[in-house]
């Protein structure tokens, strides 16, 4: 620790984190700024993102686009290379959940929770790995969940998009290397919004009980890991997905 700081190979090097203005994302990009990175957050929901600029001055700059969208993948990264020139870290975060038995997931729901959650990992994946490669480095870490490692009732097409990323930056890992390091973080519970959102208390209690720690994550403590994955201090860890879960896969 220097400063404050947890590694001096983060600073100045340009962050860009998808969904980035809320929950994971959020606690991330300032655990970045903390570092000294120069943090871009990009997420689809405009007036949530101008709101997190306005009260995080220290974020360096927003950009607006829906990852399940190529198109407008493609054009962000391209507004992210004039106002960085660049990125050095990719963070690929955004993602939703819908709490629905498998039997009522319609078409619609599985192309939309797959879009976000798988399509738009790759797709800012696949822009970020082109620059990265064209400079010689990279780190690409992307959200999964302990979702994607094991089955969980009432969230098929989240579990399936998780199992998807793991496998993902995997194959990505093998191919980027040596240039680019790829790995996933796979969180259990998080007291993030979207959570409290689709879990009464009664749910959240309930939950607790079932974690060898006995609480949620807090936002901030997926935050550490993926600052410790993108520092040098992680440079020989590649390809793999690691659990942040209080116990719970134990």
């Amino acid at each position: 620790m220097n400063n404050g700081r947890y590694s001096d190979s983060l600073r100045e090097k340009r962050v860009v984190i998808t969904g980035g203005a809320s929950g994971i994302g959020l606690a991330t990009a300032m655990r970045f700024v903390q570092e000294g990175s120069i943090v871009t957050i990009l997420d689809r929901n405009e007036e949530q993102l101008s709101n997190t600029l306005r009260e995080y001055p220290s974020i360096a700059h927003g950009v607006i686009a829906d990852v399940s969208n190529p198109i407008e993948v493609k054009q962000a990264f391209e507004e992210i290379d004039s106002l960085t020139n660049g990125v050095d870290i990719l963070i690929a975060n955004a993602g939703i959940s819908v709490r629905a038995n498998f039997i009522d997931i319609t078409p619609e729901q599985w192309r939309k929770v797959l879009g976000i959650n798988l399509d738009g990992i790759f797709y800012t994946a696949q822009e970020a790995a082109k620059r990265m490669l064209a400079q010689g480095e990279g780190v690409i870490l992307m959200t999964a969940s302990t979702n994607g490692l094991v089955g969980h009732p009432y969230y098929a097409d989240y579990n399936a998009s998780k199992a998807g990323v793991n496998l993902l930056a995997r194959t990505m890992a093998l191919e980027l290397a040596p240039t680019i390091r790829v790995n996933t973080i796979c969180p259990g519970y998080v007291l993030t919004p979207m959570q409290m959102a689709e879990y009464t208390p009664e749910m959240l209690k309930q939950t607790d009980e079932k974690i060898p720690l006995k609480r949620h994550a807090q936002p901030e403590e997926i935050a550490n890991l993926y600052v410790f994955l993108a520092s040098q201090e992680a440079a020989y860890i590649t390809g793999q997905h690691i659990p942040i879960d209080g116990g719970e896969l134990a």
